[in-house]
């Protein structure tokens, strides 16, 4: 499919129906968007997003009477500045060109609604935003019921990921989480340049969580593309301390910061350079920013999709670990954690060869409550 496209009608409803399964009690559906401010400036891929949402309104318009639909409408919102930050309170109904959308021309131009209001009303929601809304959308789900597709950065290069047979993914994806259950700790081994690093990740009190792309539960949010299986590290929230300790790398750019994991924390880095220097600022300041939030196990790569340099994607394919907030995962770190709402974060550091060149995983065990070890990866691919 040429990046140029969009789905077809036909591709459109197959995707409805493979991923949300409608209901027929389910009579409304929401496209919710982000809009560029004074604070972040819109780029060429933010505005073809914005028209992407405008063609699948168009497209929930031509199909909506299949499905029973009432109320297909799409909305706008200020970006949030971070991903899976809070939404603001409200969102704005607007009827120019989504391509050409701003906040301040929305705000001036377009008719306020109450943002919690509208997801409290709807069924289905898509949600193809700048910033990952992932967080409150698991929230927000959870409270009033609704069933979202969290779709951060999306592109047209990732149209081909919307096609698979998510009924198959699921299967790949509930391999990895039913191992997820039954661990008690996942150790890893990295390399860089000939020099070995190795990171425990305590995972007691936690079961695995399966994003394969079904939504179809009231009151669930998951990523869209999807195909990943991931777990939560204990956090020490209770009586006992949590164990994960050790050295994690992390590329940037050609250089590689290495983070000293204690307690489920990075509390600061053992490398010299640009970056390092950085991120040893930003733990210093934020200290909620190094929680250990996600350990993800993507999926898609022996599907033949390619990394696009998004995270949405990109985390789909390969071993990924995230930093900051994970109270949208059933974890211990909220919004309430940081010192400023404007920190709040969640964020991915993917390791694919494409993406970080100089670090390789050399291994994942699962180690499960009887002290059997299984090998999950070796050199980065996976052997179960």
């Amino acid at each position: 499919m040429p990046v140029t496209q969009n789905l077809s009608r036909t591709q459109f409803e197959s995707l409805l129906t493979k991923v949300f399964a409608p209901r027929e009690q389910d009579k409304h559906v929401l496209i919710l968007v982000d809009l560029p401010n004074q604070s972040v400036e819109d780029t060429e891929s933010w505005r073809d997003r914005r028209q992407i949402a405008s063609e699948w309104l168009d497209l929930l318009h031509a199909t909506k009477a299949s499905f029973g639909f009432e109320i297909v409408e799409l909305l706008y919102y200020e970006n949030t500045g971070n991903n899976n930050a809070d939404f603001p309170a409200t969102a704005y109904r607007w009827n120019g060109e989504s391509a050409k959308a701003t906040f301040a021309a929305v705000a001036e131009n377009g008719s306020p609604t109450d943002l919690h209001k509208a997801l409290q009303d709807t069924d289905i929601a898509l949600v193809p935003a700048r910033f990952s809304a992932t967080a409150p959308l698991k929230v927000l789900a959870a409270k009033y019921g609704f069933r979202a597709a969290s779709m951060p950065g999306f592109s047209r290069e990732m149209m081909p990921a919307l096609g698979l047979d998510y009924s198959l993914v699921h299967e790949h994806v509930m391999n990895i989480k039913q191992r997820l259950d039954r661990a008690e700790s996942i150790e890893m081994a990295f390399e860089v340049a000939g020099q070995a690093f190795d990171f425990f990740v305590d995972v007691r009190h936690r079961n695995g969580n399966a994003s394969s792309g079904l939504i179809r539960e009231p009151g669930s949010a998951w990523n869209l593309p999807s195909g990943e299986a991931y777990i939560v590290p204990y956090e020490g929230e209770l009586a006992e301390k949590s164990q994960t300790n050790g050295i994690l790398p992390v590329q940037f750019g050609d250089e590689v910061v290495t983070y000293q994991i204690v307690a489920n924390r990075a509390v600061g880095v053992t490398s010299q350079g640009k970056f390092a220097t950085a991120e040893a600022v930003k733990l210093q300041e934020e200290p909620a920013y190094g929680n250990i939030a996600e350990i993800g196990f993507g999926v898609l790569e022996p599907f033949g999709i390619k990394p696009v340099g998004v995270v949405l994607l990109d985390e789909k394919l390969a071993l990924h670990i995230a930093f900051g907030r994970s109270d949208h995962f059933g974890g211990a770190t909220s919004p309430a954690s940081f010192t400023k709402a404007e920190n709040v974060v969640h964020i991915d550091r993917i390791y694919l060869p494409q993406l970080q060149n100089r670090v390789l995983v050399k291994s994942v065990d699962f180690i499960y409550e009887s002290g059997q070890r299984e090998e999950i990866m070796v050199n980065g691919a996976y052997l179960v």
